[in-house]
């Protein structure tokens, strides 16, 4: 059979950028192209419906391999990244129980925070652990940091397991800072000095933390977290060599614990920047081999975006933050389980957050491909745009003294909490989704029996418990809690309001519009009675009367609203709170007759369930 080598594509002419944008604005019939289809981030640019070929050409992070230097593509010829698991464990034998157990359920990476460091607890952790087959990450409390890393590479030489090593102990001096507004009494100069000494012995030992999960956990935009987590990651390269390390060992030394949001391609580029913005950060400070300039990332998924009801959908969030990750090449996941934002995670929620990492390498081979985003137009697009943003940051931070002084000045958390303030007043305008939380909720579902505390109990900043911080700390509250806050509130009340749909008139608006309203006050746990329509204003009220309606919503249309609002205002002569679906132009003459509650798109949901608990529940 002889060859067919007939190019498909040659039978087709090339289309212009100018030819594309002149049928989208025909398609458009005058609408503005650029509100319509351009897309303004969170990180400061704008993004476009379509990118081509063009758009790349002047690029020059297209230029290298992965494994190459600036490492935009990777810092590995591989996308092997490890499966890391948060150890939930009051003891070191616990753990040690613990670790056995999820190595042979596909786990190669586990963290554990150690709240007895000591020899003893050590042994007894690794004792028959193999070594070559997981990496091992571990913290304490921070002026136990220098103990831990002592105690471990003292047991690694005398196990001659130095050289199979692969791991951490975090050390961060700034923690308490960030939480809490307050520092630390000890010299991060001299404390990382002694650690990195501790830690000769074993090259595979990472012990200078750079945490910007804490930002991302916070709230912060993308480009902030990447763009303080450089910041961060320079101050320990300058006060350290300035105190007399050369480069190659301190960033030998340094590792990224990052967050991932929900934004699935832009952390993907977020990732694919860091690379190369820290490689060229490293690179300032000469060191001898450009191997140093490589960036060890881990990334954890948000902890922000979880929601307390309808968890499972949790499960969507964390999927997606993960495989944004692992298509971005970075070194470990670790993903938090769903039931993370209300108990400690049981057995299936931990399998079921394995699993789920699991899947990303065995059914869908994503370790198969290095950097497979590479080279495409968005994705390149999105990785320069975003690096551009956080490197801006990056350079005030710098003008203003670098990461330490920053957060001394309060700047770092002051900017973080506003972000995070802005994202909650996105939430209750619905310009920012969660679904089951403020759109769409599961109506029938309660929670309170479900949540339990935690806390790391002691009393050093280290616990991982949700904190509204009034003191110059970052507030780590999710983005869900005020609308659950509501919910919660709903269920602990000795009455949970009735909420009838008085639908009445046009098909379609009445259908569309008691939807609307159903999930609006659903938000907040009420009783949602729906109804196919009512022939006449009476019949509704009747009806809503015989329900024993705390709220009676008028779902219609714009222009029947004008004859129906009135009428039904004065029939329900305020035995129920009234309200009307919608915004429509004879508002004004409805507000005039008394009428004061109107929900539509652009209402701050929050706020109005806000004020209806205040006068339902009791």
């Amino acid at each position: 059979m002889a060859e067919n080598k007939e190019k498909l594509f040659d039978m087709f002419p090339p289309v212009s950028a100018e030819e594309w944008r002149a049928k989208v604005d025909a398609d458009l019939k005058g609408a503005p192209f650029d509100k319509k289809l351009v897309w303004r981030t969170n990180e400061g640019f704008n993004v476009n419906p379509m990118y081509r070929r063009e758009d790349i050409a002047d690029l020059a992070t297209t230029d290298s391999l992965p494994g190459e230097f600036p490492y935009v593509r990777g810092t590995r010829s591989n996308n092997d990244w490890r499966i890391r698991q948060e150890i939930i464990a009051g003891t070191a034998a616990e753990a040690n129980a613990k670790i056995r157990e999820v190595m042979t359920k596909g786990v190669n990476s586990i963290g554990w925070h150690m709240q007895d460091v000591n020899a003893e607890a050590v042994a007894t952790l690794l004792n028959g652990i193999d070594l070559s087959a997981i990496e091992i990450n571990l913290s304490s409390c921070v002026r136990k940091a220098e103990e831990l890393v002592r105690l471990l590479a003292a047991y690694l030489v005398n196990a001659n397991a130095t050289d199979l090593f692969q791991g951490s102990v975090k050390f961060n001096p700034w923690k308490r800072e960030l939480k809490h507004g307050t520092k630390t009494p000890l010299d991060p100069v001299a404390a990382a000095k002694s650690i990195i000494e501790a830690a000769a012995p074993v090259k595979g030992l990472r012990v200078l933390t750079v945490e910007s999960a804490m930002f991302t956990n916070g709230g912060a935009y993308i480009y902030q977290e990447l763009g303080y987590a450089l910041s961060w990651g320079a101050q320990w390269m300058t006060m350290l060599t300035d105190a007399g390390l050369d480069a190659d060992t301190i960033a030998s030394r340094i590792k990224f614990d990052m967050g991932i949001s929900t934004n699935y391609f832009m952390e993907l580029a977020k990732f694919r920047a860091a690379r190369m913005l820290w490689a060229q950060i490293v690179a300032q400070y000469a060191p001898a081999c450009e191997c140093s300039a490589k960036m060890m990332v881990h990334a954890a998924t948000s902890k922000y975006n979880q929601s307390i009801f309808d968890a499972h959908v949790n499960l969507l969030r964390s999927q997606t933050e993960a495989m944004s990750a692992a298509l971005a090449g970075v070194d470990s996941i670790s993903v938090t389980p769903f039931d993370a934002a209300y108990k400690t995670p049981d057995d299936f929620s931990e399998r079921i957050a394995r699993n789920q990492q699991l899947l990303l390498k065995e059914e869908s081979h994503l370790d198969k491909v290095v950097d497979p985003a590479g080279g495409s137009y968005y994705v390149e697009t999105l990785t320069v745009s975003l690096a551009n943003e956080a490197w801006k940051l990056f350079l005030e931070v710098e003008a203003e003294g670098g990461f330490a002084k920053a957060l001394e000045n309060g700047k770092i958390q002051a900017a973080v909490n506003e972000s995070n303030a802005k994202r909650h007043d996105d939430m209750a305008r619905r310009k920012e989704i969660l679904l089951g939380t403020n759109q769409y909720p599961n109506i029938t579902e309660f929670a309170a029996e479900k949540i339990e505390g935690e806390s790391c109990g002691c009393g050093c900043g280290c616990g991982h418990e949700e904190q509204e911080n009034k003191n110059g700390g970052i507030n780590t509250t999710r983005l869900a809690s005020d609308f659950e806050n509501l919910r919660l509130a709903t269920e602990r009340a000795a009455n949970r309001p009735k909420v009838f749909m008085l639908t009445i008139g046009n098909l379609a608006m009445r259908l569309a519009r008691s939807q609307f309203s159903g999930n609006f006050f659903g938000c907040a746990g009420y009783e949602i009675i729906d109804n196919n329509g009512f022939a006449t204003v009476a019949e509704g009220i009747d009806a809503a009367m015989a329900a024993k309606a705390d709220v009676v919503v008028l779902c219609s249309s714009d222009d029947e609203y004008a004859e129906f609002a009135p009428e039904a205002f004065k029939l329900l002569n305020g035995k129920a709170e009234f309200v009307v679906a919608g915004a429509p132009a004879c508002a004004e003459e409805l507000k005039a007759a008394g009428i004061e509650n109107f929900i539509h798109v652009r209402s701050n949901v929050l706020e109005t369930l806000r004020n209806f608990n205040a006068k339902l529940l009791r």
